[in-house]
């Protein structure tokens, strides 16, 4: 173990190919923590963990070390769900140095539904309260929602001993579905989310039709939070289309006094926009996907403001995935500073 911290962990993946996956987690993780890689061996570091990975032969050596020891169980899960997403149908074992802890998991929120309104034609807000909210105060804006079958007793998630989630299944199988916090009323207890009322037609949306039919008193969990959070800058661009703009709005109004911040939104029309308070300087330019009748107005768009953006002004995007892709090039280079940027695609054409 070369990392030091009071809570560690150490683990062995045999892979099908250990480098390919090396490879793959350096890449994934660029836009998600602090990479650094020197020859077979990637470190990674964010707020809560620090992973490092070494090429061995056929094997990945991985030492995790965190503050504490919620966060190392965290780090290990978020590890292990990657790495076997990454080896898709080919084998991988993984085994730690210490079991995973018996129970649910640590940051497993259980919640109630308060109420349920429509905030646009197309975007439906439910709140929710919960004991504590505080924990979704932090910079994570992302979390897992996870709905159990309705009347029927709640069978939750716990930890696989290779550091997975172990997911119920059959007739207690949950929806999972990823959706960011829009806002933490303290003072309530409550956390609000806004669920996106896809209107595609013979398309499944569990997450919306949940939204679509909450009751006050219906009750689920949120596992999390974790994923791409608040961006601290003084001077942003946010771009996105309708399932980012939660995130987006949220990150309007928590900036701080002084600081500046561009965000380019495309939604259907008119009646998707929203408004938004914020003690920053905003400027918001909505696209309107039906009167452009083109599916690459958002995307021209973004190319323009990121050839004008100084480099130093933090770039953020979630969009559609073949979008992101299109604008990932635009992030690297010489003229572009090292970890002024957040890509991530929430969904696929």
């Amino acid at each position: 173990m070369s990392l030091t911290a009071p809570f560690t962990l150490s683990g062995t993946a045999v892979p099908h190919d250990a480098r390919q996956m090396l490879d793959q987690i350096c890449e994934h993780f660029t836009e998600h923590a602090n990479v650094s890689r020197v020859d077979d061996i990637v470190v990674m570091k964010n707020d809560s963990a620090t992973a490092e990975i070494r090429l061995t032969g056929e094997r990945l050596l991985i030492d995790l070390a965190s503050p504490s020891d919620q966060a190392l169980q965290m780090a290990r899960i978020m590890l292990a769900e990657h790495m076997f997403y990454f080896a898709g149908d080919n084998p991988l074992d993984l085994q730690w140095s210490a079991p995973a802890p018996l129970g649910t998991i640590a940051n497993l929120h259980h919640v109630t539904v308060t109420g349920a309104q429509d905030i646009t034609p197309h975007m439906r807000r439910v709140r929710f309260s919960c004991t504590d909210p505080a924990p979704f105060l932090d910079g994570n804006m992302h979390v897992r929602v996870l709905i159990p079958p309705r009347d029927r007793q709640p069978v939750w998630p716990g930890i696989r001993d290779d550091g997975r989630i172990s997911w119920p299944e059959g007739e207690d199988a949950l929806v999972v579905r990823v959706y960011t916090i829009r806002k933490v009323d303290l003072q309530t207890g409550e956390v609000w989310i806004d669920f996106f009322q896809h209107p595609m037609p013979g398309v499944a949306t569990p997450g919306a039709d949940f939204a679509r039919d909450a009751r006050p008193g219906d009750r689920i969990a949120l596992l999390g939070p974790g994923g791409g959070g608040r961006p601290e800058a003084q001077s942003l661009l946010l771009i996105g289309d309708e399932t980012a703009l939660p995130a987006i709005l949220r990150i309007l109004e928590e900036l701080p006094a002084g600081a500046t911040a561009e965000a380019i939104i495309e939604v259907m029309n008119a009646d998707e926009e929203q408004a938004v308070c914020s003690h920053g300087d905003v400027s918001i330019r909505w696209i309107h996907r039906q009167t452009e009748g083109r599916t690459t107005a958002l995307r021209e768009a973004a190319k323009q403001a990121i050839a004008a953006s100084p480099a130093d002004r933090y770039i953020w995007i979630a969009c559609e995935k073949d979008d992101v892709r299109a604008l990932r090039p635009l992030l690297k280079g010489p003229e572009r500073e090292k970890g002024r940027s957040y890509l991530a695609w929430y969904w696929e054409r």
